[in-house]
């Protein structure tokens, strides 16, 4: 799923349980819930911006229809990009920082299931066209084959069941305020 979608979906997963964890912070929740691709793509984007500015890399290499990586596994950024892929998408990697953290604060950082709710979605919405979803790694390399995000009809159902909730939520708090 896309960044922005991964966002959304966060927080208003985060606003509907946010009645039974009443200190649950919704806007934490949703910066989790990006962490997974800002962790594995920040190095690649930054790359590639400079690169373009810089003039050492021509943007027409760069095909969106193409499957990944765009200039394959060859440079190094490429592979950082896939191996901080691989930590950021894993349930495993997942399970063990939420279990450290929850150590260190005495507590469940409940915010950090956004990267958990990250992962979920992400599982049946990647194929294996563009970053299917490695979410046993390291204990295993299996991924499943699912719908692509990027399919245009899965954007729209994606976004407009987004929207229909975003109004919901609006107007669920505007009654209440009225109150």
């Amino acid at each position: 799923m896309d960044i922005l979608a991964h966002g959304l979906w966060a927080s208003l997963a985060a606003k509907a349980a946010s009645k039974k964890l009443k200190k649950l912070k919704i806007w934490q929740t949703a910066l989790w819930s990006v962490f997974p691709d800002f962790f594995a793509f920040a190095a690649m984007f930054t790359w590639l911006i400079l690169g373009i500015i810089l003039g050492n890399i021509e943007p027409s290499r760069f095909k969106p229809d193409e499957a990944e990586p765009a200039v394959g596994d060859t440079l190094i950024i490429f592979r950082l990009t896939s191996m901080l892929y691989n930590i950021s998408h894993s349930i495993v990697i997942f399970a063990a920082v939420f279990a450290l953290v929850s150590l260190i604060f005495r507590r469940p950082i409940f915010e950090l299931l956004g990267w958990l709710f990250h992962i979920l979605v992400d599982i049946p919405s990647h194929s294996y066209q563009f970053y299917p979803t490695p979410f046993l790694w390291p204990v295993s390399d299996w991924k499943l084959n699912g719908v692509s995000w990027g399919t245009p009809w899965f954007m729209a159902i994606n976004y407009s069941a987004l929207a229909v909730l975003l109004v919901i939520f609006f107007l669920k708090n505007r009654r209440k305020k009225q109150r």
